[in-house]
């Protein structure tokens, strides 16, 4: 039975559904002597900055029930050693490559996306509005982060918007009171995609010394303890949003990204799992193109959507 796994997120046609997700995968290399990565939907890159960032100090990542808690705090090289030094490796293995830039101001989202638009070998761009673990801030004191905010989402995607013509996605966080606003914010702004959800803000205590264990006090919480929310805010956004989502959040296995799919994402991307299981990604794939033999289905967008409301 030909199966056919293909979908689209914006100008970028995927092969499959399954991605890996930003942060999750380091930089790509690490991975090749496990699987193979060819057969990868797509890959989005650690989440790269206008200056080189050094990240938190330790501790950083901490296991918890169900998850795990990190604080990483983006360290990455910066965009012209990403360029210079990563780019070059994603560029051979010929499957989309997406990469997360994130900024601490509108002009140096531009700034960052306009230098990473000239380069070959980039298809898109996830727009990090989310990420729980770096102080946010302009020249005249702290910030909101910007997913928190919808204006602030459409400033962002709409300056992007204007310096590239690849796909844009806004990824956004879980703690607001709606998210579909926010991706619709994103959608005005001019993003071809939302990606959600991102981790959880949150904290684990060290009773021996009744201190927090990340030397960050709080981490971005994420495993399949958060799924069931990430499942719903996907579901949430599908039936008020026009453009494609990214369902992200918890994703083990074949199972809990069907769920993602059914509830209306045109694609997943896996991230904790990575972390468990360096294959979980290959396994998902394989195991959502079983389901659709058992039940003869022989295109994935039968699936994408079909969740029953009543």
């Amino acid at each position: 039975m030909g199966l056919n796994l293909e979908t689209q997120i914006g100008k970028i046609q995927l092969k499959n559904p399954v991605l890996v997700a930003s942060g999750t995968f380091g930089h790509a290399k690490e991975f090749a002597p496990l699987i193979d990565l060819k057969k990868l939907g797509g890959i989005v890159t650690k989440t790269i900055t206008l200056k080189p960032r050094l990240g938190n100090p330790p501790t950083r990542i901490v296991e918890t029930p169900s998850g795990m808690l990190n604080a990483i705090g983006l360290q990455n090289p910066g965009v012209e050693k990403f360029i210079e030094e990563k780019l070059p490796y994603f560029r051979k293995l010929k499957i989309p490559i997406i990469v997360s830039a994130m900024a601490y101001t509108v002009e140096e989202f531009a700034e960052v996306v306009k230098i990473l638009d000239r380069e070959d070998g980039i298809d898109g761009f996830e727009l990090n509005l989310s990420c729980p673990n770096v102080s946010y801030g302009t020249k005249s004191g702290s910030a909101r982060m910007f997913a928190h905010d919808e204006k602030m989402i459409e400033e962002v995607v709409g300056a992007v918007r204007k310096v590239t013509s690849k796909t844009l996605i806004a990824k956004l966080g879980p703690d607001v009171s709606d998210i579909a606003r926010m991706a619709m914010a994103a959608e005005r702004g001019g993003a071809d995609a939302v990606a959600l959800i991102n981790t959880f803000t949150a904290m684990v205590i060290d009773l021996k010394t009744r201190k927090p264990v990340l030397a960050n006090k709080t981490g971005g919480l994420s495993g399949p303890c958060v799924r069931p929310i990430a499942v719903r805010m996907t579901w949430d956004v599908c039936r008020q949003t026009k453009i494609p989502v990214m369902g992200i959040g918890g994703i083990m296995n074949a199972n809990d990204a069907l769920e993602f799919l059914v509830a209306g994402a045109k694609a997943i991307q896996v991230g904790t799992a990575n972390f468990v299981n360096p294959n979980a990604s290959i396994e998902i794939l394989e195991g959502i193109q079983a389901f659709m033999k058992k039940n003869k289905i022989s295109n994935i967008q039968e699936i994408i959507g079909s969740v029953k409301n009543t």
